[in-house]
């Protein structure tokens, strides 16, 4: 374990404020601060509010992960960042904060996405990804089919959400249900409690002619709406658990049904799920059903790891050291529409290249003020 290499990571895309430490594949440390209760009042995340709470959060919760881990920062190989995609004011917080701790400490910089650090923290449960790996993920801001024959490089797009992702429908429901702010949790508690054959909601791009990885929630959406609109204007009472039941139901059917026929069609045995609708009880319990049909092995992180984390942006950024992936460059920067198909943001120097202060084999950073970087290395460090 002590030949691996020990990596931090920093995410910063949306609401939480996530420092992880990892060694290899080992989790060492995961430091959250949430600011989750500053945007409940307005149902739903305000960016320049995130940002703030970013500033605010990352030197404590830096310093609380590797007083968990009981390293010290000099001991790290590398240091990851969410380099997108995301919300920009955010990103920008946390790529600045890694690129000042990176350049202080003599460390290489890795910028990572978003996506793939989904898919890498299940690495943290499971041991390593089968390669190829199948991938869905489902969040806030993303539902995704991913094929990923190697994370650090190859990671192919086969479909995506066209309007609404899976849990801003989640959001936008509970809305609507006055139920508050996230709404994933509160749904799935609640449609415990209900009948999910109760009412019949549409299940979006499941026709012949559609495509067949792609997913739409926006039409479900507008239809639950219409029904909860159509109830209350009757003056009936509406049947919260039994609606929370049969929208979760309708988004989790299309969820794994297309994640099933995807491992089929590309003649992949394994299946992962990640983000942070993968915490949804009802999608890891159909999911497994429909799997164990198939003859797939289904791979979930526990839900901590599912929702955004620092932990996963270090495991990305640990298997960037060990399979000897380019570091960025100095001038990395946040990319909010950051595709999934650059797993990282390599740095374009020619790599052995050494200028100034040594990183250790591979790894070439360029800064043209030694006496600034020591100074900041004694200030921040000693």
């Amino acid at each position: 374990m002590a030949d691996e290499p020990l990596v931090l990571g920093i995410e910063t895309s949306c609401d939480e404020t996530g420092v992880g430490i990892v060694r290899g594949t080992t989790l060492l440390a995961d430091a959250i601060a949430s600011s989750v209760d500053e945007h409940a009042r307005y149902g739903g995340v305000v960016p320049e509010v995130a940002s703030r709470a970013h500033l605010e959060a990352m030197v404590p919760t830096i310093e609380r992960a590797l007083k968990e881990a009981g390293v010290s920062a000099r001991d790290l190989d590398g240091i990851a960042v969410t380099a997108g995609p995301g919300l920009a004011g955010a990103l920008l917080v946390g790529v600045s904060a890694a690129k000042a701790y990176a350049y202080a400490l003599g460390k290489p910089l890795y910028g990572v996405n978003h996506l793939a650090s989904h898919i890498c923290v299940d690495q943290l449960e499971h041991g390593p990804l089968p390669e190829p790996t199948m991938a869905l993920l489902v969040s806030g801001g993303h539902s995704s089919l991913l094929l990923a024959p190697d994370i650090t490089s190859d990671v192919r797009p086969l479909g995506a959400t066209i309007d609404d992702a899976a849990g801003e429908a989640f959001d936008k429901i509970a809305r609507v249900l006055q139920l508050g702010f996230p709404g994933g949790p509160v749904i799935d508690r609640l449609a415990r409690e209900g009948d999910p054959a109760a009412i019949t909601f549409p299940r979006g791009l499941t026709g012949p002619r559609d495509a067949p990885y792609d997913f739409s929630f926006s039409g479900l959406k507008t239809a639950v709406a219409r029904w909860i609109e159509a109830k209350r204007k009757a003056g009936e009472e509406v049947p919260v658990r039994d609606v929370a039941a049969s929208f979760q139901e309708a988004v989790v059917d299309v969820l794994t049904r297309k994640a099933i026929r995807a491992c089929k069609d590309e003649g992949v045995d394994h299946l992962m799920i990640g983000g942070g609708v993968a915490a949804n009880s009802r999608l890891r319990s159909l999911a497994q059903e429909r799997c164990d049909d198939a003859g797939i092995i289904l791979r979930v992180p526990r839900p901590k790891l599912c929702t955004d984390n620092g932990a996963m942006v270090a495991a990305l950024g640990a298997e960037m050291v060990k399979r000897n992936r380019p570091a960025s460059d100095w001038d990395l920067s946040a990319d909010s529409s950051l595709p999934v198909t650059d797993p990282h943001v390599p740095g374009t120097r020619a790599q052995g290249q050494q200028h100034g202060h040594e990183h250790g084999p591979g790894h070439g950073h360029s800064h043209d003020h030694d006496h600034v970087h020591e100074l900041s290395k004694d200030n921040l460090y000693s």
